[in-house]
């Protein structure tokens, strides 16, 4: 039987697992960077060229630093393209860390203080192995704002292998419904459970292969919240 959660009900898994499980949110963002990490390298196979990981502000931007990082420990090339500005990053979220340690290691960054961001973001696709979306995650609704939105087009005209982090970007996830372009994902690792929206809509197109990742978001948990 499929499993399959909305918005609400991963915000109080969240909630639950950090605070009264008492397992950091740093934990569950570095178990879901490196299962995205692990599908990436599936997913790159012998390919040489790079890994571009596009990173939104929140926290599903964060999981995308730490595949990033993983990806650089592993020996394989990846660039980040931050849809922010690195300097204004805070750095006591666990986002900003991932950025910051990113930057620290050695890895290349482009953020939107660079006036060619979409200009390089496009030139960078045209040479990569795999593109990471991990711009929007389950939170986000309604039709992607600037940067955002401009990113995804250039994501979907790229013609280059789309792995989602957690969800297409663009994508309702209760209603799997669009506003304006989503993103169009060959594999989408998703985290705990899949998404109600998955399955609807415009979800089954946009998705492609779902994997469903373990984070340490405990079964009593979910259980408990979806009520199974």
């Amino acid at each position: 039987m499929r499993i399959a959660a909305s918005r609400m009900q991963m915000r109080e898994m969240d909630r639950i697992t950090i605070e009264e499980i008492g397992i950091p949110g740093a934990v569950l963002m570095e178990n879901a960077g490196a299962a995205v990490a692990e599908e990436a390298l599936r997913m790159r196979g012998p390919d040489p060229l790079p890994v571009v990981v596009v990173a939104g502000p929140g926290n599903n931007g964060g999981d995308g630093f730490v595949v990033a990082r993983r990806l650089h420990n592993r020996g394989i090339p990846a660039v980040v393209f931050f849809l922010g500005r690195a300097a204004d990053s805070d750095r006591r979220s666990d986002a900003g860390a991932n950025l910051a340690a990113v930057v620290k290691m050695g890895l290349r960054v482009v953020d939107l203080s660079d006036r060619d961001f979409m200009d390089r973001l496009s030139a960078a696709l045209t040479s990569c192995s795999v593109a990471v979306d991990a711009m929007l995650g389950t939170g986000s609704s309604g039709r992607p704002r600037e940067p955002v939105a401009s990113a995804i087009s250039i994501l979907n005209r790229s013609g280059r292998k789309v792995l989602a982090v957690d969800i297409p970007s663009g994508l309702d996830c209760d209603t799997g419904k669009t506003e304006g372009e989503a993103v169009r994902a060959s594999v989408t690792v998703t985290f705990g459970v899949e998404k109600a929206g998955f399955a609807l809509a415009d979800g089954p197109a946009l998705c492609g292969k779902i994997v469903v990742a373990d984070i340490s978001i405990p079964p009593s948990v979910i259980e408990a919240v979806l009520g199974k």
